[in-house]
């Protein structure tokens, strides 16, 4: 066990010193060959039914590209996204995946809640500012903290480099602050909100292949290229937090424009009442350990 003192990972169970070392200065580390295929095959599988409308999608957030939704396509060659799929029971699988929850465990202890996933289809076709995903930091669209005890994970379902919009990452970046974020220039996607005024930042590709695994502190600032290909880029991803995080009110902050958008759509699916942090406990699901603040619709609200 290391003596060393660490701020961005929590214990040793599942990780060495050299990888928790390369987490602590980079706010990133990348697994290769971490998930099963066969998994990735069956999530694949699950996707193209919803994208096919074969599956209630009520509990989801479904979301379409923006360059082609006036196109003469559909499915899979329109979604770009799914939502929320914490309580369906074949994409859970990944969630709960055990390889990944114990790496995480590592990062975040031992009381671990899902909070967030999305499985991100990049189709042949699209606009490059419908297809890019800008830079930004994933605690903007969060209203818990501390930002140490919240990680993504994030899989390659197909292999991916700059041809099809790979990740990329700005090491280091986790050891300083959430920033404002808005709608880049032609940018229509919604919630597809970005840091401003960061092009001539250094970045770092990461090309994955089917079943790399990469984990991502929600500081680290990061996004991803275009597609532009004639084929699919699809990812699956989810983010964990401690089940104790505590909720702020993020009103009148940086975070106000994701706060009004979420609880616009809230309002749309017929929940005029509930508050941002409502919304992210409600679609929170227990992984590991006790329950929290997640658990707890009375606390910090």
């Amino acid at each position: 066990m290391s003596t060393q003192k660490y701020k961005y990972t929590r214990n040793n169970l599942y990780l060495t010193d050299e990888q928790r070392n390369f987490y602590e200065e980079n706010g990133y580390i990348l697994f290769p060959k971490l998930v099963d295929f066969a998994l990735l095959d069956e999530c694949k599988d699950r996707f193209i039914e919803y994208c096919n409308g074969k599956l209630n999608t009520q509990h989801m957030t479904i979301m379409k590209d923006s360059s082609l939704k006036h196109k003469n396509v559909e499915g899979e060659f329109l979604i770009n996204k799914i939502q929320d799929f914490n309580f369906d029971d074949v994409l859970f699988k990944y969630v709960q995946y055990k390889p990944m929850v114990d790496i995480v465990e590592s990062i975040v202890g031992g009381n671990i809640s899902s909070v967030h996933t999305m499985l991100i289809n990049k189709p042949p076709n699209s606009e490059q500012d419908a297809s890019r995903h800008p830079m930004h930091q994933d605690l903007h669209y969060f209203p818990f903290r501390p930002a140490e005890w919240i990680v993504a994970s994030w899989t390659a379902m197909e292999k991916v480099d700059e041809s099809n919009g790979c990740l990329f990452v700005v090491p280091g970046s986790h050891k300083g602050s959430l920033m404002k974020h808005e709608y880049p220039p032609n940018v229509t996607n919604a919630a597809y909100h970005g840091v401003m005024g960061l092009d001539h930042v250094p970045t770092v590709n990461l090309r994955m292949e089917k079943g790399d695994t990469v984990f991502f502190h929600p500081i680290l600032l990061h996004g991803s290229g275009p597609n532009r290909t004639k084929g699919f880029r699809k990812a699956i991803s989810a983010h964990y937090a401690d089940s104790n995080c505590h909720f702020i009110n993020v009103t009148g902050t940086t975070q106000d424009n994701i706060e009004k958008e979420v609880l616009k759509l809230a309002k749309h699916k017929g929940f005029p009442e509930v508050t941002f942090n409502m919304v992210w406990k409600a679609k929170s699901r227990l992984i590991r350990g006790e329950p929290g603040n997640f658990q707890n619709f009375t606390s910090h609200l």
